[in-house]
């Protein structure tokens, strides 16, 4: 399967026509997050690659993540129902779902208009320097799943 790129804006149109079918109401059809927390976890993607979240990896763990996950986080593979979530990122705690679905919004539309340039060769802190393509692999690849978990 093939991700459509973020820079493009008919992906992301399509990313804010799909956020717009969640509710607060929307049943996860697999796993243990409600929708607010579904979107927390989403932005906590998109804090840490914007500095706003810092993540502190061992440097066995980064070397482990960077060799043996990195392919899998960022390729164009879906990722399987139930898959682990790396424990930084679980959301256990309760969440404004108005409050998470805005700060998605600006977060979708902060990478859009960052672009493809910005991204290129960017670091990140678990698997290194990512292309254009994967960063978007890596944004949109995670959306479509728990969109998709939320049936929408």
């Amino acid at each position: 399967m093939s991700y459509p790129s973020i820079f493009n804006v008919a992906t992301l149109a399509e990313n804010k026509k799909r956020l717009d079918k969640l509710t607060t109401d929307s049943q996860p059809l697999w796993g243990k997050m409600d929708a607010a927390q579904m979107l927390a976890h989403l932005n906590l993607t998109y804090d840490t690659s914007r500095g706003r979240v810092r993540l502190e990896l061992h440097p066995f763990m980064h070397f482990f993540v960077k060799t043996f996950l990195k392919k899998t986080i960022v390729d164009s593979k879906p990722y399987p129902k139930n898959a682990k979530t790396a424990p930084y990122f679980l959301v256990a705690d309760s969440k404004v779902f108005e409050e998470e679905k805005s700060r998605l919004l600006q977060n979708m539309q902060w990478a859009f208009e960052k672009g493809e340039a910005y991204f290129e060769g960017r670091l990140t802190a678990s698997f290194g320097r990512l292309t254009a393509k994967e960063w978007s692999n890596l944004f949109q690849k995670h959306l479509d799943h728990h969109f998709q978990q939320f049936g929408v």
